[in-house]
């Protein structure tokens, strides 16, 4: 996200919030690679009905301050406001192995209404799953 961008962050799954981190760290610009694993950020897992679903706030350059609202055990909901890093900044969406991703890098997103990744359909009645196969 850029200085331009809106940085209020939201669930992207409903589901219990599973784990919070706090990891302090640098303050690269957040669209460097090693910023995901160098950079002041917290950790977010959602337990969600077919899945868990992990995000990053990832603290950039000018960014000074992360806030992330709930804590562990809370109900969160899809497009709910969870937080909010101030000015540049990142987050790293982490989905399931073989969900299907909806959007292309440098897409623009707008909140609560573009879909990220959608969950792998379950195979339907008679059919069996690849694994049985």
């Amino acid at each position: 996200m850029s200085v331009f961008n809106v940085h209020v962050n939201r669930a992207p799954v409903s589901g219990l919030l599973a784990d919070y981190a706090y990891c302090p760290g640098r303050k690269l610009a957040a669209f460097a690679e090693k910023a995901s694993h160098e950079n002041e950020q917290n950790l977010i897992t959602v337990a969600a009905p077919k899945g868990r679903v992990a995000f990053k706030q990832i603290a950039g350059a000018l960014a000074r301050r992360i806030v992330f609202y709930p804590r562990p055990g809370a109900t969160l909901e899809r497009g709910e406001r969870v937080g909010i890093i101030l000015f540049g900044s990142r987050v790293d969406l982490f989905v399931p192995d073989g969900a299907e991703i909806l959007v292309q890098k440098g897409e623009k997103v707008k909140a609560a209404l573009t879909g990220l990744a959608r969950w792998k359909a379950a195979p339907s009645a008679g059919e069996r799953s690849p694994a049985a196969r």
